[in-house]
């Protein structure tokens, strides 16, 4: 009987002991992650963004430079393996532009441009006044310059865009693939490309991302619609594939 009590103990003790262990070794490996992720090693580089998960659930605190690095974090951090929820008391820097001013409007532009391969978005300069858009810089050729032009405009509170890029007089060196991007990061780099411009901010769309390979779940009013949100999706960093599984449904 006695032995039988000393090895109940020792049972105890081992799942006392081991649960805190496997959910530290969990938790370790979710704020790693974090910090490896695409998006916080480029576009959230100069945040001082703090990342403490416990059991899945985690914290995110420190300051950021812009409003739109608040979801880019949360949406981020959320899509990694294991994590139950985030709780997000990020502060931005200098504080939050008024929705649909000239500076919130800038932001959106600037943020959904890094995000696409065909355009250059750290060689794009944004200026908004009243709504309207000036987009400076040198693009690598008309179609670039052109599609710049059509993203931009398609961003939710853009008035209207006067493209003022110059196009490269000689023919640049095509850029290779770069380095892969991570998961998490591809589905955060969509869903925030989604909801910000005009075409497809109203949609609901789910979206999953496995080797880079994008699924598309949701809801649209025409075929057009959803070829839209296809070619949207294509044009993001680190897509390797779109598989559009959103269904027509014509509006009453």
């Amino acid at each position: 009987m006695k032995m039988k009590y000393v090895v109940f103990l020792l049972a105890v003790a081992l799942m006392v002991a081991g649960l805190p262990m496997y959910a530290s070794d969990t938790d370790d490996r979710i704020e790693a992650s974090a910090k490896a992720t695409y998006v916080f090693k480029t576009y959230l580089a100069d945040d001082d963004i703090k990342v403490k998960s416990k059991d899945g659930h985690v914290t995110l605190s420190g300051t950021v430079l812009y409003e739109s690095h608040l979801s880019l974090a949360e949406e981020t951090v959320g899509n990694l393996p294991g994590v139950k929820s985030v709780d997000n008391k990020l502060d931005v820097k200098g504080g939050r532009p008024a929705e649909n001013s000239d500076a919130w409007i800038q932001m959106k532009v600037k943020t959904s441009l890094l995000f696409h391969r065909n355009v250059s978005g750290t060689g794009t300069e944004v200026d908004v006044k009243d709504g309207v858009v000036t987009l400076r810089g040198e693009a690598d050729d008309k179609a670039q310059k052109q599609l710049t032009g059509e993203y931009a405009k398609d961003i939710v509170g853009v008035r209207d865009v006067k493209n003022e890029m110059t196009v490269a007089k000689a023919p640049k060196a095509k850029q290779t693939m770069g380095e892969k991007i991570d998961d998490a990061s591809i589905t955060t780099q969509v869903k925030f490309a989604l909801l910000t411009h005009t075409s497809t901010h109203v949609m609901s769309t789910k979206v999953e991302t496995q080797n880079g390979v994008v699924t598309l779940y949701g809801k649209a009013t025409s075929g057009a619609e959803k070829d839209l949100v296809s070619k949207l999706v294509g044009d993001i960093k680190g897509v390797v594939e779109v598989r559009n599984k959103i269904v027509v449904e014509p509006s009453k």
